[in-house]
């Protein structure tokens, strides 16, 4: 489960707004080590809230469900973006 879980947020990733957000505040500022120290603690603060939420609602909604829920709303945030909604 630990190289599924990081190749898939490695790839989904790369060329985000996240990143292209690092980016452009690494151009800018003058310590590198505090934009990559804050980006990641930001990143794994986002990932553990992810982590708890996953837990607390598949005690009530099962996983099968949960990823079926997760899918359709990918589908429909991919759908609104190409329509310019979002």
């Amino acid at each position: 489960m630990f190289g599924t879980a990081f190749l898939a947020l490695f790839l989904a990733e790369l060329g985000d707004k996240t990143q292209l957000a690092v980016i452009t505040m690494s151009s800018k500022a003058e310590s590198k080590l505090a934009v990559f120290a804050g980006a990641s603690i930001a990143l794994l603060l986002v990932t553990g809230i992810g982590v708890l939420f996953g837990s607390l609602v598949t005690q009530f909604v099962p996983a099968e469900w949960l990823q079926r829920i997760v899918a359709v709303a990918f589908i429909a945030i991919g759908v609104l973006m190409l329509a310019g909604k979002l």
